[in-house]
């Protein structure tokens, strides 16, 4: 089983390539943010931890934690950010391994994707056999955000910023992949990279 990370700003379509590769290929995929939603829900040790933190005014009429407001504390402020960081992301790649390990074990499939923004940042290049990078340009990010997620210029501006520039993305990552120009030639850069790291392994014995 190869497992591979795929990183890339917020925008870049990273969702919608997982989508087509576990369609086509023998593969699964973990999600950070969806393991994150899974952390913090009510009664978990993250939950605690988070509210201890932040305080009640992170919690919606049911006692949850709400993620917009969460959103909106920690993307106005960087210290908070890297607070909020410094809480979740550890337990997110502990559970990353978790499945890694569990998936390994099983050996039933043949690719294993792990999906995060943050995967340069959290070091998953020590546990992934390969770091995919999704490329698109800022003004196409910018525009289907505005678009899909209905996102004002100021939210994206302080998203942006949160994240790695293009370069440190590039430098950082075995592979780059071309999301810019249409989905079509995104899948014929996608299809051409599973068919190498397949042709690797089977070298490799």
């Amino acid at each position: 089983m190869i497992f591979i990370g795929i990183t890339g700003g917020i925008g870049a379509g990273k969702s919608e390539i997982i989508s087509y590769i576990e369609k086509h290929y023998n593969a699964a995929s973990l999600i950070a943010d969806d393991i994150a939603k899974k952390l913090i829900q009510k009664n978990m040790d993250l939950y605690y931890k988070i509210v201890e933190e932040f305080g009640n005014i992170i919690l919606d009429s049911e006692g949850n934690i709400d993620k917009k407001i969460l959103a909106k504390i920690i993307f106005s402020d960087n210290k908070l950010r890297l607070k909020i960081n410094s809480f979740i992301h550890p337990s997110v790649k502990k559970e990353v391994i978790k499945q890694y390990e569990k998936y390994k074990k099983e050996n039933k499939i043949d690719f294993l994707f792990v999906e995060a923004a943050l995967l340069i940042e959290d070091n998953y290049d020590k546990i992934c056999d390969e770091i995919w990078y999704i490329y698109v340009s800022k003004e196409n990010r910018r525009k289907r955000l505005k678009e899909s997620r209905h996102y004002s210029d100021e939210k994206i501006d302080r998203i942006f910023a949160s994240q790695l520039s293009e370069e440190e993305f590039k430098k950082s990552s075995d592979v780059f992949i071309n999301n810019d120009i249409d989905i079509v030639n995104t899948y014929r850069q996608i299809d051409r990279e599973i068919l190498r790291v397949k042709h690797l392994e089977e070298m490799n014995g």
